[in-house]
């Protein structure tokens, strides 16, 4: 009796996991189709807190330059941002799938972030990787990169200047910016294992590489108390970056030969990482789950071949 019932349970083993390899095959097979084997960047969500944020911009008073006002924001619900800058390595699938532009070969190394991308490169790589995971990445917003910098955020506010006298304030800027590290220097960066982490995860914030925003260059006339009158003036072909301190960078041509006001090559050591966009809540939920059913039927078929 205990052999036949013992014999039963190996016929239905059999059966289940001949059924489960079916279906496991099944959803495979659609997963692959619709791009869904694919490996979710590394995030850290930093978590709501008030912190202080000056704008990034030029600010004029009396058509003079001014420092604006530092803001307190209250932020109120977690940011998803990638702990790493997005690597050469990562970039290069884009390249392969035909949605990214390439990288020069002789700086494109797998471990080390990828770097001498344009703004138009970064949102290329934000579409390519939203269509692959089925969640929405972008480029955080200024505010949202001094947020998660935390106390790696650098103030460029110049102090002790007379507003009146305009080659005063240019030398307190040049001192300001001789003081940190130009942007076009290339210090050797380092692989994304070997850098420092700021108090909210992040690695290599305000380090080696300088990251690009998705803010445009602003520029804003303030009264006497400092608050914004009139319109400003937008310029989204300008945006923020920011690192070891703040400039703003055009939004490159790759190709110098097609002309155009804003040609070259971006720097070498400038990149970027993403924000997911969790807005969508019921989108992200149904995103997550269609990722670990995919994930899952993967292991498992994965398991039966190996078997």
């Amino acid at each position: 009796m205990l052999v036949v019932l013992k014999g039963k349970l190996a016929m239905f083993a059999i059966c289940i996991a001949t059924l489960l390899a079916a279906v496991s095959t099944l959803v495979l097979k659609i997963c692959l189709e619709a791009g869904s084997i694919f490996e979710i960047p590394a995030i850290v969500e930093v978590q709501p807190t008030t912190f202080t944020y000056r704008p990034a911009g030029d600010f004029l008073r009396d058509g003079k330059p001014a420092n604006p006002p530092t803001q307190t924001i209250a932020i109120d619900r977690p940011l998803p941002i990638m702990k790493h800058q997005v690597t050469a390595a990562e970039y290069q699938r884009c390249v392969d799938e035909g949605a990214c532009a390439r990288l020069a070969p002789n700086i494109a190394v797998d471990d080390h972030p990828a770097v001498q991308v344009s703004w138009r490169d970064a949102e290329a790589y934000a579409t390519w990787l939203s269509r692959k995971t089925h969640v929405h990445y972008r480029l955080p917003s200024d505010q949202e990169w001094a947020f998660a910098a935390g106390a790696l955020f650098r103030d460029d506010a110049l102090s002790n200047t007379d507003a009146s006298d305009p080659a005063q304030r240019w030398l307190a800027k040049y001192d300001w910016e001789s003081n940190s590290d130009a942007l076009e220097s290339d210090r050797g960066r380092l692989p994304i294992a070997g850098v420092a982490v700021n108090e909210n995860g992040l690695f290599d914030v305000a380090g080696d590489v300088w990251e690009w925003t998705n803010t445009c260059f602003v520029r804003q006339a303030l009264n006497a108390k400092l608050l914004p009158i009139g319109q400003p003036i937008v310029n989204c072909g300008v945006r923020v970056v920011e690192g070891r301190d703040r400039t703003y960078i055009s939004d490159f041509i790759r190709d110098a030969r097609a002309g155009g006001c804003a040609v070259g090559t971006p720097p070498t050591n400038l990149g970027f990482r993403l924000v997911r966009d969790d807005s969508d809540s019921s989108h992200g939920a149904r995103s997550l789950a269609q990722w670990v059913l995919c994930r899952l039927a993967h292991l498992i078929h994965a398991g039966f071949i190996l078997s």
